[in-house]
């Protein structure tokens, strides 16, 4: 394999689910003896931090399959053959009714080693309302503006969804560089 984000060509389909996909091959150790190994697949994710003025608009989920409501950035799946950039803007559109023409990617992450997924993380700038949200039916979404500082303060918060993005918003309180480059990023 030539990077972690790869599937051997040896490697067989052994179940494939409606989110996931999980695949096993043998693999050779060093001593000569084989071990089975495994990684799982799912759809990329596209989320958007939104900016409206000198705000961020942040959401408050409840989802069927959790006990107990959460606080996250709009975003979700990329569809099959969906470039991350065109799931960020269907994503927004649908859970917040917003729309950008001022779009710039962040992040691009590999959350986690046994599971081949990227997540894209796109800043939206100069937000507008242009419809009232199209929830999925397995959620119930409001939106809230929130400042900077309250912003850098969700890498403190246990509900916060998004927890890739805990270290950047934690590393912005601390690191005073860092800090300015981020609010510049958002807010120039």
């Amino acid at each position: 394999m030539k990077n972690r984000n790869q599937i051997p060509k040896n490697a067989k389909l052994v179940f494939k689910g409606e989110i996931f996909e999980a695949w096993q091959w043998k693999q050779k150790m060093f001593d000569g003896s084989v071990e089975i190994f495994e990684k799982l697949k799912r759809a990329n994710t596209a989320q958007v931090i939104p900016v409206i003025g000198n705000k961020i608009l942040i959401q408050k989920q409840r989802q069927p399959d959790k006990l107990k409501s959460f606080v996250s950035i709009p975003g979700g799946r990329c569809e099959l053959n969906e470039k991350p950039l065109n799931s960020a803007k269907r994503e927004f559109l649908e859970e917040t009714g917003c729309a950008s023409k001022n779009w710039k990617l962040w992040k691009k992450q590999n959350p986690v080693g046994k599971i081949i997924w990227t997540v894209y993380t796109y800043i939206a700038k100069d937000c507008f309302c242009k419809q009232l949200p199209k929830l999925d039916a397995g959620e119930k979404i409001t939106t809230r503006l929130i400042s900077f500082d309250e912003f850098l303060m969700l890498s403190e918060d246990k509900t916060f969804y998004e927890s890739e993005l805990k270290s950047s918003l934690l590393r912005a309180r601390f690191d005073k560089k860092f800090r300015k480059e981020f609010y510049k990023l958002l807010f120039k």
